[in-house]
C-alpha cells in the first residue's frame, strides 16, 4: 500500500482519533470449549455461519448482541459483547477477533472466549440467562506481586466491592481505582446486557470472591459465564477524556503529538497489512500456483469490487451455505452475474479449505463441474467467485412438491447422467484423481437448461495414482457417507460412487436419504429401496410426478444402478466409468448382482431431518471385515 493509497485512512483516522482512546483489547485471556461433539458437523456450519455473521453486525452495531440460528440439535445459539468503555471503532475491532478464534471450538457444541475488551460465546441451547457454569475460574498473573500484601489486599478487596456495587446500579458497567500507601489498584467490572439487576449482582458477588484469591498478585481477572471483572496496578481501560480544561499553552504541544502519533499509528498499519498481504500471498502461491504473484493472476479480483457487488453482502443476495461458507449473488460492473462463496472461519483449518478448493477446482475442466473466475485475497475475508445459475440447487426441485419446481423424468435422467460423467472425469481423466466427498442434492446446481454442475470443493481430496487409499479424519453429510469411510476413515473414489448412488435414490424417489420414510418407524431411504429390489417391487418407490408405463423400466434400471453403487463392500461397487457405461446403455437389460447394503440392521432415530445411526454388532463387523479387505489390497 503507497502512502498515497494510505492518505484517505490517514485523514479519516485524524478526523476521529483520539489519543487518549483507541485500544479495542484484544490480548487473548481464555477459552473454554465444550467436551461434546456436535450431532451433525456439517450442519452446525451451515448455521454457525450465519449466526456468527449476524452476531456480528449486532456488536458492532451496539457493542451488544445475541442471537439464534437453526434447529435443535444443531441451533447456534450466540452471544458477544464489547466492554463498556470500547467505542464503536475499538469495539469492531475486539469482537472481529472474537470472529475468528470462536470457532476453534468447532465442531463441539459450544464454547466462549475472553478477550480483554470483549467476550463471544455460543451453544446449542439457549443459556442467555445462566450465569454461572463449570469454566468459572479466575486468572492471576503471579509472575508480579505487591511487595505489601495485606495492604494491597484490603484496598483490593474495597475497591473490587465498590465497583462491583456500581455497576449493579449503572447498566451492569463500572470502573474505579484506588490508592493506599503508595499501591493504585484499578478494577473494571461488567455483566453481559442480557442481565437483569438480580442476576447481574449475583454474578458480579461470586466472581469477586473468586478474584479476590489472585492476591497479592497485581493483574487478575474474574471470568464468569455472565460476567467480568479484571483489576490491575496500571490503568488499562480506555478514558476519553477531551482535555478542556486544557490551558491555550498546551495546545502546541497536544496538536503536534497527536498528529504524530496518528502517523506513527498508520505506519505501523501500513507496515502490518503489508505483511499480511505478502503471507497471504506466498500462502496463496503454494497451493494455487507456484510463481505466479497475486498481483500477475488475472484472476484475483480486489475485496472491496466484490464486497460492492454483492450489496454489501445482503442477506437478500444470499443463495445458501457451502462448505464452512456463506455463498452471494453478485453483479460486477460490466453487469455480469456470478456467485460470490464468503469464507467466513478464517482459521488456519478453515483457510486451508479455501485454498484446498483453489488450487483443485482451478486444475478441473470439464462441461458438468462448475468454473471458478476467480477469488480474493486482500481483504480481511477470502473469497471465491463461480459461475451463477439462476436454477441455483437440485435439492430445490426434488424435494420441492409445487409445481413450478417440477423436473420430469428426461430432466432427472440427464441430471443423473451429467453428475455420474463429471464424477468419472475427477476420478480417472483429470491429470490430478480427486475425490469430491460431499456429492450431494445441494451441490448439484442446475444451469437455465437444468443441465447440472458439480460445485463445493471445499472438502475435495487429491489422490496420488500409487496409493490404494487416503486416512483421513472423516467429514462430509450424514446419509451421503460410504461406510468404510465412516467407520475408519479409509477414503477411495468409491466413497463418491456410495454418495451417488444415494443421491440417485433421492432424484427417483423425491424423498431425502436422511428421512426415514415408510409405515415401519426408522426405515431409512436406502433400506426401504432394498427391500422393495428384493420383492420386485421397485417401481413402488418411484415419485408419482416422473412415473410413466413407458420410462417405468427405465427408472427401475436406474435404481439398480444406484443399489449398485451402495453395496457394503468397496470393491463390490462399480467404479464411475463404469456406472456411466450402464446409464448409457439403460434401455437394455443389464444383470446386476447385488448384495445387502450396509445399515440395513441399525437403529435410526429422526431428529429435525437427520438420521442417528447406531450400528448393531453385525453390521460393525461385517463393515470391519470389508474394511480389512479393502486396505489390504
Amino acid at each position: 500500500m503507497s502512502f498515497t493509497r494510505a492518505l484517505p485512512f490517514l485523514l479519516v483516522f485524524l478526523s476521529s482519533w483520539n489519543p487518549s482512546a483507541g485500544d479495542p483489547r484484544t490480548s487473548f485471556v481464555a477459552q473454554f470449549c465444550n467436551s461434546t461433539q456436535s450431532a451433525n458437523g456439517p450442519l452446525l456450519a451451515d448455521y454457525f455461519v450465519p449466526a456468527m455473521d449476524n452476531l456480528s453486525s449486532l456488536v458492532h452495531s451496539n457493542g451488544y448482541g445475541t442471537t439464534v440460528y437453526g434447529q435443535a440439535p444443531n441451533a447456534v445459539y450466540g452471544l458477544g459483547q464489547c466492554l463498556g468503555d470500547l467505542d464503536s471503532i475499538d469495539c469492531q475491532l475486539c469482537f472481529s477477533e472474537i470472529r475468528s478464534q470462536l470457532p476453534k471450538c468447532y465442531p463441539k457444541t459450544g464454547g466462549r472466549i475472553y478477550l480483554d475488551g470483549c467476550f463471544g460465546r455460543y451453544e446449542n441451547y439457549s443459556f442467555f440467562n445462566r450465569i454461572f457454569d463449570a469454566n468459572d475460574t479466575s486468572v492471576c498473573n503471579n509472575t508480579r506481586k505487591s511487595s505489601n500484601s495485606g495492604v494491597f489486599t484490603g484496598l483490593l478487596r474495597e475497591i473490587v466491592g465498590n465497583v462491583t456495587s456500581s455497576a449493579v446500579g449503572a447498566g451492569g458497567y463500572a470502573v474505579n481505582s484506588a490508592s493506599n500507601s503508595g499501591s493504585t489498584i484499578y478494577v473494571l467490572a461488567q455483566c453481559w446486557q442480557n442481565l437483569n439487576k438480580a442476576l447481574c449482582n449475583s454474578c458480579l458477588t461470586a466472581a469477586t470472591s473468586s478474584i479476590l484469591g489472585c492476591a497479592p498478585a497485581l493483574e487478575g481477572r474474574a471470568l464468569f459465564a455472565g460476567c467480568f471483572i479484571r483489576y490491575s496496578n496500571s490503568l488499562f481501560w480506555n478514558t476519553y477524556q477531551t482535555n478542556s480544561s486544557s490551558s491555550g499553552s498546551d495546545l502546541p504541544w497536544i496538536i503536534p503529538v497527536s498528529v504524530v502519533g496518528a502517523l506513527l499509528l498508520i505506519v505501523g498499519f501500513v507496515v502490518w497489512w503489508k505483511i499480511v498481504r505478502k503471507k497471504k500471498s506466498k500462502y496463496f502461491e503454494e497451493f494455487y500456483q507456484p510463481g505466479l504473484t497475486i498481483s500477475q493472476s488475472n484472476l484475483h479480483f480486489k475485496y472491496g469490487e466484490l464486497k460492492k457487488a454483492t450489496g454489501n453482502f445482503s442477506q437478500s443476495n444470499k443463495l445458501g451455505q457451502g462448505s464452512y461458507g456463506t455463498v452471494y449473488k453478485a453483479v460486477l460492473s460490466d453487469n455480469k452475474e456470478v456467485a460470490v462463496k464468503r469464507l467466513l472461519l478464517n482459521t488456519r483449518q478453515w483457510i486451508d479449505q479455501f485454498f484446498n478448493e483453489v488450487n483443485l477446482v482451478n486444475q478441473v475442466r470439464h462441461k458438468n463441474l462448475v468454473k471458478l473466475l476467480g477469488f480474493s485475497v486482500d481483504g480481511p475475508e477470502s473469497l471465491l467467485l463461480y459461475e451463477y445459475f439462476a436454477n441455483r440447487s437440485l435439492d430445490l426441485f426434488i424435494f420441492d412438491t409445487t409445481p413450478d419446481k417440477h423436473l420430469d423424468w428426461d430432466q432427472r435422467y440427464d441430471i443423473i447422467q451429467g453428475v455420474a460423467e463429471g464424477l468419472a472425469y475427477l476420478h480417472e481423466e483429470s491429470e490430478t484423481r480427486i475425490i469430491h466427498r460431499d456429492i450431494k442434492a445441494s451441490n448439484i446446481l442446475l444451469d437455465d437448461k437444468f443441465k447440472p454442475k458439480i460445485t463445493d470443493f471445499g472438502l475435495a481430496r487429491s489422490f496420488p495414482e500409487d496409493q490404494t487409499h487416503l486416512s483421513t479424519g472423516v467429514a462430509g453429510t450424514l446419509g451421503y457417507m460410504a461406510p468404510e469411510y465412516v467407520v475408519h476413515g479409509h477414503l477411495t473414489e468409491k466413497a463418491d460412487v456410495y454418495s451417488f448412488g444415494m443421491l440417485i435414490l433421492e432424484i427417483v424417489t423425491g424423498k431425502k436419504c436422511s428421512n426415514a420414510i415408510g409405515p415401519r418407524t426408522g426405515q431409512s431411504l436406502l433400506s426401504k429401496a432394498w427391500n422393495h429390489y428384493r420383492d420386485d417391487t421397485l417401481s413402488e418407490i418411484i415419485t408419482e410426478s416422473i412415473y410413466t408405463e413407458s420410462a417405468k423400466d427405465e427408472i427401475v434400471h436406474v435404481i439398480k444402478t444406484g443399489l449398485f453403487c451402495t453395496q457394503a463392500n468397496p470393491h463390490d461397487r462399480p467404479t464411475m466409468l463404469k456406472v456411466v457405461e450402464l446409464l448409457r446403455n439403460s434401455k437394455r437389460e443389464e444383470e446386476f448382482v447385488l448384495t445387502d447394503p450396509p445399515f440395513l440392521d441399525v437403529d435410526i432415530d429422526v431428529e429435525e431431518g437427520e438420521v442417528s445411526c447406531l450400528l448393531t454388532n453385525s453390521s460393525a463387523q461385517a463393515m470391519s471385515t470389508s474394511s480389512s479387505q479393502f486396505s489390504a489390497r
